[in-house]
């Protein structure tokens, strides 16, 4: 079941990628951070207020909220701080970079979750689950450097610097994840961190972004923003949920939902036309039939 739900995810991932993408294009970040996080906000705060003030009505779902202290919220406000750094480094990244480049590098991040999960969850995979894993890593390497072509050199470039920047807090994120939702309440944690990330964000919005905005990308409205939320709020209660159930690994479940690039790269050829796809097709095709081992490895 967890597995699936991280399939499920995965889909529902690629297109926030591809959502963030389209707001990110000619258009300021941080308005497009911060409006996103509003509404992903408002999307759970129904069920928050329905669990602390009609609780019988959610009693018992996977919907229910729960009432926390200070011991609970410490922990949601650090997930909020690397979240949200991870996210202000990948949205620059995103504006300035093709997604067909962003993607294969985000997707490297399972390899730093397995390696997290190993030594610090105690984490073991079959040899199904390794030859998945194995294969998709080395999808991931070809992607990277099938990206070469395009003219974009790793080394030199600020903008790959903060996607893999991005990369690592996330990683670091996921593995945080695994001890959050075995502890903590899933919708409880997955609405306040977005409160907290507001909270966040505002000074940045009004001592950084405001005072600056008539010398940087202006910002218009997208109603890829309002995408955004949608998807990254469904994808990630569904990730969330699917690292709370028993028998759940953090390590798979992250590496499947990196398969999101396969989303993000059909819709950079489609909506974004862009380029060197060709050569990037049979990398993709390791990706899937990684995550084919992945799931007959897991049943």
């Amino acid at each position: 079941m967890w597995l699936l739900l991280a399939f499920i995810s995965a889909i529902l991932l690629g297109f926030y990628d591809v959502s963030k993408k389209k707001s990110v294009q000619n258009n300021a970040v941080i308005p497009v951070l911060f409006f996103s996080i509003l509404f992903s906000s408002i999307i759970f705060t129904p069920l928050v207020l329905l669990s602390t003030y009609k609780p019988d009505v959610l009693a018992g779902t996977v919907f229910q909220a729960s009432v926390e202290g200070w011991e609970v919220h410490k922990y949601i406000i650090l997930k909020s701080i690397i979240v949200l750094s991870s996210w202000i480094f990948g949205y620059y990244g995103l504006k300035h970079l093709p997604i067909t480049i962003v993607g294969p590098i985000n997707a490297t991040r399972p390899v730093l979750v397995l390696v997290g999960a190993i030594f610090i969850f105690g984490e073991r995979l079959n040899t199904l689950q390794w030859i998945g894993v194995l294969l998709a890593i080395l999808s991931f390497f070809m992607l990277s450097r099938s990206g070469k072509k395009e003219g974009i050199h790793f080394r030199n470039n600020k903008w790959i610097a903060f996607v893999v920047i991005a990369t690592v807090l996330g990683a670091i994120g996921g593995l945080y994840d695994k001890f959050l939702m075995t502890n903590f309440n899933t919708v409880t944690v997955q609405a306040w961190y977005n409160y907290y990330q507001l909270l966040l964000l505002l000074p940045i919005l009004a001592f950084i972004w405001w005072p600056t905005r008539h010398q940087t990308t202006p910002f218009s409205w997208k109603w890829s923003i309002l995408a955004i939320s949608l998807f990254l709020s469904a994808a990630d209660f569904i990730y969330f949920y699917a690292l709370s159930l028993d028998g759940a690994l953090v390590a798979v479940v992250s590496m499947v939902r990196r398969g999101s690039v396969v989303v993000s790269f059909l819709f950079g050829a489609l909506l974004f036309k862009e380029k060197n796809l060709k050569s990037k097709a049979l990398d993709l095709l390791l990706v899937i039939i990684g995550l084919f081992f992945l799931y007959i490895g897991s049943k």
